[in-house]
């Protein structure tokens, strides 16, 4: 599947529930979550619950087409528990990147290469990656033109743009809302294939079938509902 949606909430307590079956959540337990909350537990919360879903895909996905020795890349990394994941799941070559200078105290510091930096200029050379990670990321200050030839730089031939993001099929208005000090995009159908389309002219194209059907609306953010979609991309 090149493109999927998040159906429910029962999809994501799934996919938790699977994470923890096979060792790979990092999410803390409550008591730790509010030592970290008012800042009395050292180290990065790592993980969000309501991105279960996209994250057992990525790591199921990444397992199937990625070797073990391979150089994967995950952006916008900081607390996300896609770098250590993998990790954990034996692949040796991870990198994280994000602007946030407090990703370098994120866990495994010494078997994951973190760097500070901005995945649209990002520090390494061409043909650098078998996989790039995006897990909620690309709808924070999108840039489509950009973002698709940045990753299309980064990766190897063959190499695969892994992406989550929110999403419903109608448009969701989010103009003046900001998080992160960026502009918030809920894609609508057409924005994604027109990223889509500009991402092909990058060498970044879809290799399977895509759904876009909706189901429920199981995230809430600003007063808005909607829910996640799931995309693959690969370098030609």
């Amino acid at each position: 599947m090149t493109l999927d949606v998040l159906q429910s909430e029962q999809q994501i307590r799934e996919g938790r529930r699977a994470l923890r079956r096979r060792g790979l959540s990092f999410l803390p337990s409550q008591w730790t979550a509010w030592l970290s909350r008012y800042r009395l537990a050292p180290g990065i919360r790592v993980g969000d619950d309501l991105k279960s879903w996209d994250v057992l895909k990525t790591a199921e996905f990444i397992e199937q087409h990625v070797s073990k020795d391979a150089p994967v890349l995950d952006i916008g990394a900081y607390a996300s528990e896609v770098p250590p994941l993998l990790c954990r799941m034996g692949y040796q070559r991870v990198s994280a990147l994000d602007l946030n200078p407090d990703l370098l105290k994120m866990p495994l510091a010494n078997k994951i290469d973190y760097r500070i930096g901005n995945f649209l200029h990002a520090p390494y050379a061409d043909s650098s990656f078998a996989a790039i990670t995006a897990i909620s990321v690309i709808e924070h200050g999108f840039d489509g033109e950009a973002l698709a030839a940045e990753m299309s730089r980064l990766l190897k031939a063959d190499g695969f743009f892994i992406a989550s993001f929110d999403y419903w099929p109608d448009k969701i208005v989010t103009e003046g809302q900001d998080i992160f000090g960026m502009s918030l995009t809920i894609f609508a159908r057409p924005e994604i294939e027109k990223f889509i389309a500009t991402a092909g002219s990058k060498g970044l194209k879809p290799s399977g079938p895509m759904n876009f059907a909706s189901g429920d609306k199981p995230i809430s953010c600003f007063d808005r509902d909607y829910t996640f979609a799931w995309m693959v991309l690969q370098k030609q």
